[in-house]
């Protein structure tokens, strides 16, 4: 049994970072805890590091076989603590100097943590574990700034979480109950011999936990108001960070730990995929609020997301489309609430009317961001896009990639909503439009340079992310 501590640095990293920062924050002054962050930031480059390390070396089970360190865990990693940067950058203007700045923080770095763990979690026992390390410091960073609508948005964070957390623990017990097994190797064994319909019930538990965690329908409820009625630094990591590793824990317990010819979950992904993309569109049509918009925005790309999901196993480009995607959609997701964080006092959309005029560079970062969030070319969402699709046909799926084309067409509408008042101008000055400080308009320019940088380098790194879940 590999029990080496070194084959989970970057997540050590994190957990060292909170708990340290943590007791430095109980004692430094108000205007000192930017030390804090800066911890933060130091544990995520350096997990980054030994993330890069750990990728050059062979795939391990590691834990017994409850924890695997593959390509998909490497890619879990990698996103999550690039997302971990741009949010503590992100946050900045909002969040330093306040009385609950180094608990931001740490509840930031402990849900990336589970997020992480998530991503790589190879035993049912395991994956129930980080679903609540990734969910309870979240709730209370909903909560963080302790308004009403905060609190409002943190209790039905909670709630959702709660009744959905419940399903999965009653998922993973029938699914033990069944299968023999928690670990996914043995699991698999057990479930090609097992009654499908308890099987595919307890799938279904456990599959609801997961659509929690990643914003897609049924578990989908939490996102609108918890989006629109928290701090857009809130926001950007709730509705980011926990997909990256909900999705990445979807596909290896799917590929990994159930057999399709037993059960048939591609079906099940493909028609909760159709759901979920065609509700947030259909929704996001007529928000008028910029952050309630962009809420339903996350429920629609989880929906091309699960797309790969849908034919893991039946397309080779399913995994690298997934991982690229899912990075793609961190960045651009994070770069345009960015540009909402640095104007808090603009809520609605016609807030944003003439703002090209007054902060152009911001205006084309805002644009670069909602085109990527779209699928359009040069952006890393469109390679992440244009690979999904493929995917859907090779696997099996053309149906799917039709409905998601016509989804992606019909979200051009509320997309340019946005854009066109922005860009229109008034000869008015928009009060609503000023700025919080430097660093969320840095992180948007960055965001959008990074998304438009990876749609560009997508060529070189889709065959990088080939590497499948490791066999156990």
């Amino acid at each position: 049994m590999n029990e080496n501590p070194a084959a989970l640095l970057p997540e050590l990293f994190l957990l060292g970072a909170a708990v340290v920062g943590l007791l430095l924050g109980a004692w430094l002054p108000r205007d000192r805890q930017w030390l804090v962050r800066l911890l933060a930031a130091a544990a995520a480059l350096a997990g980054l590091v030994a993330t890069a390390v750990a990728a050059a070396r062979p795939d391990e089970l590691v834990f017994g076989t409850s924890y695997a360190v593959d390509t998909p865990t490497h890619a879990t990693r990698a996103i999550v603590l690039v997302a971990v940067l741009v949010a503590l950058a992100l946050s900045v203007d909002a969040t330093a100097g306040h009385r609950r700045e180094t608990e931001f923080v740490v509840l930031l770095q402990l849900g990336a943590l589970g997020t992480i763990v998530l991503g790589g979690a190879n035993d049912l026992l395991l994956l129930l574990a980080a679903f609540l390390l990734a969910s309870v410091p979240f709730y209370a960073l909903a909560g963080w700034d302790k308004s009403s609508l905060g609190t409002e948005a943190a209790m039905k964070y909670y709630l959702s979480g709660a009744f959905l957390g419940v399903a999965m623990l009653t998922g993973t017990a029938i699914l033990y109950g069944v299968g023999r097994a928690t670990g996914y190797g043995p699991l698999r064994e057990g479930l090609a011999a097992a009654p499908v319909a308890a099987a595919g019930v307890g799938l279904v538990a456990v599959l609801a936990g997961l659509l929690f965690k990643v914003g897609g329908v049924p578990g989908h409820f939490w996102v609108p108001d918890v989006t629109d009625g928290t701090p857009p630094a809130v926001a950007a990591i709730v509705t980011t960070i926990p997909k990256i590793g909900g999705l990445v824990a979807l596909y290896r317990l799917l590929t990994v730990a159930v057999p399709a010819d037993a059960l048939d979950w591609p079906l099940l992904v493909a028609v909760l995929a159709a759901a979920s993309m065609t509700l947030g569109n259909l929704a996001a049509f007529f928000q008028t609020t910029v952050q309630r918009l962009l809420a339903y925005s996350t429920i629609s790309q989880v929906g091309y997301l699960l797309i790969a999901v849908a034919v893991a196993g039946r397309a080779d480009l399913a995994q690298p489309a997934l991982l690229y995607y899912v990075a793609g959609y961190a960045v651009t997701n994070l770069g345009a609430f960015a540009v909402v964080a640095e104007f808090p006092q603009a809520r609605t959309i016609e807030d944003y009317r003439g703002m090209a005029r007054q902060h152009p560079g911001l205006a084309v970062a805002l644009a670069v961001c909602l085109l990527g969030l779209i699928g359009t070319p040069p952006t890393a969402v469109f390679v992440g896009k244009l690979a999904v699709f493929t995917a859907a046909v090779d696997g099996g799926f053309a149906w799917l990639a039709v409905l998601a084309i016509v989804n992606t067409v019909a979200s051009v509408f509320y997309y340019l909503r946005w854009i066109a008042p922005t860009f229109r101008g008034t000869d008015s000055e928009a009060a609503a439009l000023r700025p919080a400080g430097t660093w969320s308009a840095g992180t948007a320019y960055a965001c959008a340079g990074l998304a438009v940088g990876l749609g560009v380098a997508g060529g070189v790194a889709l065959p990088l992310l080939v590497g499948l879940p490791i066999p156990v």
